[in-house]
This record gives structure tokens, C-alpha cells and sequence, in this order.
């Protein structure tokens, strides 16, 4: 059997996308991993597919790298966002289902994708952790000379404290700079870090400005290996609302693939 796929990045968190609507197919841990696999498949963070979804445009079911069904990715939702543009859906506002629930879409010119993120309504310490969860859970962790940090080994340890067990959580380390952030993230499901994590941005920032280190309380600009993400939110007494995630997309390429 042939797959046809399209391969996106945002801000070089990267995914194979794939148009299930009319697909039939096994999607076995084996299957995606081996798919994920940079050396003996096609390479990437995830996979998701874009599927029927009943009173939606569509549903985003997300794979982590390991194989594994994953939570939220908010790179990944900025994605096959343009990923539905590019297969005809109409508009400039698409609302879809996924993992943790609806989101909004919001096209904006440039290949750029504004994206709504669920409400945070608490914020836990975890561990002697600051963990949130912005669709998927995030520690977020201070630190200085973030350029020379050791992010992997730093964060497999926290993404294995007994804290978190059995899911285990995503790692954040973030460094004030310029009056927005500079975040670098360790993902479980890739297990390693990755060029940029849109929920863990957005955990960032929304940490970030409960903990004092940013001053502002409706936008952030948050640079990342992979390039520059603005985290838009409104700080209530509830916690954090009308939460979104804007960014850039990449069309990288299509393409098919024997399974």
C-alpha cells in the first residue's frame, strides 16, 4: 500500500501529515515510529492525522515519534491548519478537535497560523517543580546560559521523576531576554529536545508571567532554536484566558511511501 503524506514544520518542531478522511490503515506504535524514524523513514517529531470529526472542520489525532497516541501539540495544530488549507478546506478561521479538547484556527497572511489554546486555570508545584498543563504537561524551569545548558540531560531527569510517573512530562528551560523569552524544551514521546514546542511555549510564557520574570500580561515574543513564537493570553482571577499561539508554518514537501 502506497501512503501519500506532507511533510510541515512550525518553527522546526516537524510532522508527517497525512489525509485520513478516506484512509483505512493500521496505525500501530511499530508503524508510526518506523515513519518517524529520520534513518529508515520518512523523519519527524510526530505525526498527525486530519480526519472527520462530527460539528468540526476536522479532528487532529497526534503521534509522538515513539509510536505512542500523544496529547495536544500546538505546533502541530498550527500545522495542520495550513495542512487543511492545502487539501481545499475554505476560510480563514477553521475549528477543529483535538486531544484536550476545541480549538480555533486563524489564517494569517505569510503562512502564519494563530492558533487557541485551552484555558489554564492552575498552576501546581510538582516535585519542587512549576508544572502546568497547556494541553500537554510542562515543568518550566529558570536558568542562565541557556545557550550552553544541558537540556537533555537535565531534562530526561525530570521527564523520569517519580513525581510525574507513569505519563512522565515535558521540560521547559527558560531564559528572560530582550522583555520576552528564550525557551528550550525536552520532549517526552521524542525524548530528546526539539527545535521548538508549541504548549511548551505557551507554558512558558503563561509561567513566565505568573512567576514575575516577564512584566507583560497579554503578549509574549518567545524565541526558539527553530525560530520566533508570540504567546497571546489574559491573566484573570481564574487564571489564564483567550490563550493563543501564533506562529510561522513550513510546506516542507509531499510525497508517498510503501507501508
Amino acid at each position: 500500500m502506497k501512503l501519500s503524506f506532507s511533510k510541515y514544520h512550525g518553527t522546526g518542531n516537524d510532522f508527517i501529515m497525512i489525509d485520513a478522511r478516506e484512509l483505512s490503515a493500521d496505525w500501530s506504535e511499530m508503524r508510526v515510529s518506523t515513519l518517524c524514524d529520520r534513518r529508515f523513514g520518512i523523519g519527524g517529531d510526530g505525526l498527525i492525522l486530519l480526519t472527520h470529526a462530527v460539528g468540526y472542520d476536522f479532528r487532529m489525532v497526534y503521534f509522538n515519534a515513539d509510536g505512542k497516541e500523544g496529547s495536544m501539540c500546538g505546533n502541530g495544530g498550527r500545522c495542520v491548519a495550513a495542512f487543511a488549507r492545502q487539501l481545499g478546506f475554505i476560510g480563514e478561521r477553521f475549528e477543529f478537535i483535538g486531544a484536550d479538547g476545541p480549538h480555533q484556527a486563524i489564517m494569517l497572511e505569510g503562512a502564519r497560523v494563530k492558533l487557541k489554546m485551552k484555558d489554564v486555570t492552575s498552576q501546581q508545584d510538582v516535585g519542587g517543580f512549576h508544572f502546568l498543563d497547556t494541553g500537554s504537561p510542562h515543568v518550566v524551569m529558570m536558568v542562565e546560559s541557556l545557550d550552553r545548558f544541558n537540556v537533555y540531560e537535565t531534562g530526561k531527569s525530570i521527564r523520569q521523576n517519580a513525581s510525574f510517573s507513569p505519563a512522565g512530562t515535558n521540560v521547559n528551560f527558560v531564559q528572560p531576554e530582550n522583555d520576552g523569552l528564550f525557551v528550550r524544551t525536552f520532549e517526552r514521546g521524542v525524548e530528546a529536545e526539539t527545535f521548538s514546542c508549541g504548549t511548551g511555549v505557551t507554558a512558558s510564557a503563561l509561567m513566565a508571567f505568573k512567576a514575575g520574570w516577564i512584566s507583560h500580561d497579554s503578549t509574549c515574543q518567545v524565541r526558539t532554536p527553530g525560530g520566533l513564537l508570540t504567546v497571546h493570553f489574559r491573566s484573570t482571577d481564574r487564571g489564564f484566558e483567550d490563550v493563543w499561539l501564533e506562529g510561522p508554518t513550513c510546506h516542507v514537501y509531499d510525497g508517498t511511501i510503501e507501508l
